[in-house]
């Protein structure tokens, strides 16, 4: 009788169980497919801001507004400029920078007076001004853009950024076998696709916004690299399903952003006819980051798996490897910052002579 009551049980809960599950996977499809419908609008978002822009532009400029809509090609515009006041810039060389102040004139760092400052403030100083960048979009062929510093600090970023990322997601099944959360595995895969997708999504976010806050694109770079160290400290102090889920997100959200942001930026620090040459020497960090931080990780989950078994579980089998990541990607942080410091001048100026050109 008692058997017999809890078939009939069961064979009640199972439809509402099926509903469920149908319903859950419906609106999970019906997402998905607005996500991937989402980036078809942005034609659309273009044209109404070109529209805008043709109806109020004039309006806005007699009132005094900050909203100004680009239309021209920056770039273009700001080489022009630039040639204008070619005879007062000069050659750029090795080893040598330009700042334009407020009244149009351009002063070399190897100048007596300005040398004497860097003098005093010291090696950091002196290593933010050597070889700086003049203006953004100049032409840097590989054999050029490999003695550059700029270049390897960006190489480093990635490599410590983006890539550690990549890498991280390779090992996720893994890790969270270790954990404990195998069975969380499909979840976590989905988290970090998503995540890594809207972090693409944000990577076009200062071009729209660039409007009303101006922020130049390597210092977008050093933003999007915070959350990469956070979450590895975080897996590293605690072997928790939560950390594990926020750890996952943080190191998508961050990566994706730059694998969307990287191409923009090779462009624009060493100019657009050669990107294709240089991103492709910039991603060669890519297999390398694979080879080194696989094999750490390799390493450290055999060091810490039994005789007797092939797999390793526990929190020991990935602590070490998270505090590696952790302190590699606090380096490419690191190597972000310089780039932003080095290269905010020329994002400044590139900014100054674009409002100006819109504005007369």
């Amino acid at each position: 009788m008692l058997c017999s009551l809890q078939s009939k049980l069961s064979i009640q809960s199972t439809p509402c169980n099926l509903t469920h599950n149908t319903t859950t996977a419906r609106l999970l499809f019906i997402g998905a497919i607005a996500l991937l419908v989402a980036p078809l609008c942005i034609p659309g978002v273009v044209c109404a801001k070109d529209w805008f822009h043709r109806s109020f532009h004039s309006f806005h400029l007699q009132a005094g507004s900050g909203f100004i809509l680009v239309d021209a090609d920056d770039l273009e515009i700001h080489k022009e400029l630039l040639s204008l006041h070619a005879g007062s810039i000069g050659s750029v060389g090795q080893g040598s920078f330009h700042h334009s102040s407020e009244n149009g004139a351009v002063n070399g760092i190897n100048g007596p007076k300005l040398a004497g400052e860097i003098e005093g403030c010291g090696c950091c100083q002196r290593t933010i001004a050597k070889d700086q960048l003049a203006m953004l979009g100049e032409e840097h062929p590989a054999r050029i853009v490999v003695r550059r510093l700029d270049f390897w600090l960006y190489y480093l970023a990635y490599f410590c950024g983006g890539t550690i990322g990549l890498v991280y997601s390779n090992n996720l099944g893994q890790i969270a076998q270790s954990l404990g959360q195998g069975s969380e595995t499909t979840t976590l895969l989905t988290l970090y696709s998503s995540f890594s997708f809207f972090g693409r999504l944000l990577s076009a976010a200062p071009d729209y916004i660039r409007a009303k806050f101006y922020f130049a694109r390597t210092g977008w770079l050093t933003i999007a690299l915070l959350p990469t160290p956070i979450a590895f400290l975080l897996l590293a102090a605690s072997g928790s399903g939560l950390a594990l889920h926020v750890g996952t997100s943080l190191v998508a959200l961050s990566s994706g952003f730059i694998f969307a942001a990287a191409v923009s930026i090779t462009s624009e620090l060493f100019g657009p006819n050669s990107v294709g040459v240089n991103h492709n020497i910039l991603i060669t960090n890519i297999p390398i980051g694979s080879l080194v931080y696989g094999c750490v990780a390799a390493v450290v989950y055999d060091a810490y798996t039994s005789s007797e078994s092939a797999v390793c579980i526990g929190r020991q089998c990935y602590f070490l490897t998270f505090v590696w990541w952790g302190c590699m990607s606090i380096l490419g942080l690191a190597c972000s910052v310089l780039l932003f410091l080095r290269t905010r001048h020329a994002y400044n100026h590139f900014e100054q002579n674009r409002m100006s050109t819109q504005l007369y």
